[in-house]
């Protein structure tokens, strides 16, 4: 039920499959009521419901980015490692045929390559980055018992229902509209980019292609920009002013995607489309801040030591 989800579950009904949906319900649920759709408030931890006559499990459950994990990261370790470490061991016991992950292209942490491939060593630097990365290997370890796809996403930007504004591209623009002033923390990081909709689209284009595609890593992410970069383009589209102030997240990277995109897909969207999408949205008054589109803010509320197993 989260921002990828949500859009991702509206698409998969719209294709005709039956979708059962695992959260804890954190964030609010934006789902419409549809009658092949089934969602079970739970906890990835804690996950008893059986999976037989599954086919797929796209798994998108974790505590979010690094403030999220900061928060209490003894929780997001059993969350994203543990959490993923028995949805794993049950959806082979089932007999699901395939498991698409949703790793992060953070696990690079900081490069000076001019582009880094699946194969590139990782070197994560925030406790986010390591528990991807650890969760990561403990998939693949059991690629000979079940079909394994993990996916390294870019920073995703676009509208959702399920709205996050903690997203850079999202975040500045949101400040574009609300306030005329774009904030910049550092500038010249390189950040991998890919609107929602494309992201969307490279689970599906697993869901219809898993028996077929060679299993393994994948990046996912078509523009490679500079943070500053990123202002200017959201200031030719809402004119605002650009404030520059130092930043201790130096996290910088550019993804290669070609093994992806070597496989048949096409990215359709780009970060002007996805600016150009949340303006409309803001003016039609359907892009307000909300604490639950900000991941750190509504966990902040959640008291997160109840929840530690």
């Amino acid at each position: 039920m989260g921002y990828i989800g949500s859009e991702l579950t509206t698409k998969l009904l719209s294709f005709g499959h039956k979708v059962t949906i695992l959260d804890t319900g954190w964030f609010g649920n934006y789902l419409i009521d549809h009658p092949d759709l089934k969602v079970v408030n739970k906890d990835v931890r804690n996950f008893d419901e059986s999976l037989n006559g599954t086919d797929l499990v796209i798994h998108l459950a974790n505590i979010a980015n690094d403030p999220g994990v900061d928060l209490n990261q003894t929780l997001s370790w059993e969350v994203n490692v543990l959490g993923s470490y028995k949805l794993l061991h049950r959806s082979i016991a089932d007999g699901v045929k395939a498991f698409i992950y949703a790793s992060s292209g953070s696990v690079y942490g900081i490069s000076n390559l001019k582009s880094v491939n699946e194969s590139t060593p990782l070197l994560p630097i925030s406790a986010y980055n390591k528990t991807k990365m650890i969760a990561e290997q403990v998939l693949l370890a059991a690629a000979n018992q079940i079909r394994i796809f993990s996916i390294r996403p870019a920073t995703v930007c676009g509208f959702s229902p399920r709205m996050r504004l903690d997203l850079a591209v999202n975040l500045l623009t949101y400040q574009a509209l609300s306030k005329g002033e774009i904030t910049i923390l550092g500038g010249r990081q390189f950040r991998p980019n890919i609107h929602i909709q494309d992201m969307v689209s490279v689970y599906i284009h697993f869901v219809n292609n898993f028996e077929t595609l060679q299993t393994g890593i994948y990046n996912a992410g078509f523009e490679n920009l500079t943070i500053e970069k990123i202002g200017r383009i959201i200031c030719s589209i809402i004119p605002a002013k650009i404030t520059f102030k130092e930043s201790n997240d130096n996290r910088s990277y550019r993804l290669d995607s070609s093994k992806l995109l070597s496989t048949g897909f096409s990215p359709q969207k780009n970060i002007s489309d996805a600016v150009i999408e949340l303006k409309s949205k803001f003016d039609s008054g359907n892009l307000i801040k909300k604490d639950e589109w900000l991941t750190v803010e509504t966990m902040k509320k959640l008291k997160l030591d109840q929840f530690l197993l």
